[in-house]
């Protein structure tokens, strides 16, 4: 089966319940910002309804606080606006020159990007060095992410994840954003003997390698080649730089789809191709010129769109992974609206509210070039807002932190909280989940409204 598009749903009919979320998202806030103890580190995931860390990287603390900015941006609170720039400049500054994660693009993007975007658009303060720090910090942000470099046999390269030199993460085509935002402000990485380094040569090389090797394209690379499947990590021999096969983290196989990892390289490609389009043909001709970026690109986000919408239950919800053993015992359970209280396997909202955005990214960017599909993923977008947005998804209790409920963080390390008479997770949030979620409604409250689109490389050139 696949997601049930309602081909008539518009932006404007989901503002009630869009400000209904705002509404119980500022309670959120305000209830983590009240508990929360940084020394713990960043909050990464709910248990039994309260925000807890969990250490494999901080990177999801630019989420908590980019959201205080997006909670702004949709309700014109100005106390978010302040907390958000206090905790920005208090606690953010090590994530600009962290040499040892492929994400900056979560963390720096969603905190100074999200900033200097406000500032750029009219809506916060522009005084008192404002924009030339937040400037500052993404070109220092950009730069350090693309120095986390492995050159690939083909004559490409990647930015690898924290595992090693060796490993190429879906994830961090998310990063990308990174690197064009760095770009739009002029910046360069600086190499052995003054080298200039091109940020969007690197970033081109990236986006290159993730739909090559992370994507499957349905041409018969492997015996599991599914058009629109991704792998969640591929390695790479570091010594020569050759591929050597798909792999992954927080997925059931390499050889089945996680479906978070799937949205990602969907909101992903979607995003950067509204990058291609403020870019000026002599900026992309050194690296192959805009008509063959721009094809890898959007074939990659139209086989990723197109697997997600077939493989989603009919409300737009993915299970956390396409593969997952006990799928079996499930019937035709695309055929239905998701059930995340089902004994069997868990749904992933936060993959959904990732891909929605991608989706809708996707259906713009295509409206604007007249494409005959447009309506199709814009629609499919919304359709999965509208779960999202209410409930069981969207977290009603006063007495919950998280936003969004039935996310999944890493179902083989078994990281997700499983409540007394329950078999899989379910009931809990993450702060990505969240954060993409208040994206999300913020993108369709702007429509809805007549604003300017939300969108980060706009605002820096």
């Amino acid at each position: 089966m696949a997601i049930k598009i309602d081909l008539k749903l518009t932006p404007a009919q989901l503002l009630p319940t869009i400000r209904r979320l705002f509404e119980l998202s500022a309670q959120k806030i305000r209830s983590i910002e009240k508990t929360w103890t940084p020394s713990k580190g960043a909050p990464v995931l709910t248990v039994q309804g309260r925000y807890t860390s969990r250490n494999w990287t901080e990177w999801t603390q630019g989420f908590q606080y980019g959201s205080m900015l997006l909670q702004f941006d949709a309700t014109g609170e100005t106390e978010f606006l302040e907390i958000g720039r206090q905790k920005i400049i208090q606690f953010m500054a090590p994530h600009l020159s962290h040499t040892g994660v492929h994400d900056h693009g979560f963390n720096n993007i969603s905190t100074y990007g999200n900033w200097l975007r406000l500032m750029r658009e009219g809506k916060a303060p522009a005084a008192n060095g404002a924009v030339d720090l937040a400037e500052l910090a993404l070109k220092v942000s950009g730069a350090v992410q693309a120095a986390r470099w492995t050159p690939t046999a083909d004559g490409g390269g990647f930015v690898h994840s924290f595992n090693g030199p060796h490993s190429l993460f879906v994830d961090s085509i998310r990063s990308m954003r990174s690197l064009a935002v760095a770009h739009r402000l002029g910046q360069v990485l600086m190499g052995e003997q003054d080298r200039k380094i091109s940020l969007l040569e690197r970033l081109v090389k990236h986006m290159a390698a993730v739909a090559r090797y992370s994507i499957y394209h349905g041409q018969g690379r492997d015996a599991y080649d599914v058009r629109g499947r991704t792998a969640h990590e591929c390695i790479f021999n570091p010594t020569n730089g050759i591929f050597r096969g798909p792999s992954t983290q927080q997925g059931y196989s390499p050889f089945s789809t996680w479906t978070r990892g799937l949205a990602w390289a969907l909101c992903g490609f979607a995003e950067e191709l509204e990058f291609l389009a403020v870019l000026a043909d002599r900026e992309l001709q050194p690296f192959g010129g805009r008509k063959a970026i721009e094809k890898q690109w959007l074939q990659s986000a139209l086989d990723t769109a197109d697997f997600y919408i077939e493989n989603s239950c009919t409300d737009g919800i993915p299970l956390w992974d396409t593969g997952a053993p006990n799928i079996p015992r499930m019937g035709q359970y695309l055929d239905r609206p998701s059930n995340p209280f089902n004994k069997w396997e868990p749904f992933d909202s936060s993959a959904a509210a990732i891909a929605a955005q991608g989706l809708l990214r996707l259906g713009n960017y295509l409206a604007l070039r007249k494409h005959k599909e447009a309506s199709r993923y814009r629609q499919a977008g919304l359709t999965i807002a509208r779960t999202l947005f209410n409930e069981p998804y969207l977290s009603i209790s006063p007495s919950h932190q998280g936003l969004i409920l039935h996310s999944v963080y890493h179902r083989p390390n078994g990281w997700d909280y499983i409540a007394p008479n329950q078999k899989i997770p379910n009931g809990e949030s993450s702060m990505w989940g969240d954060y993409h979620a208040r994206e999300l409604a913020l993108m369709i409250q702007r429509e809805a409204l007549g604003e300017r689109p939300l969108n980060f490389f706009g605002c820096t050139g």
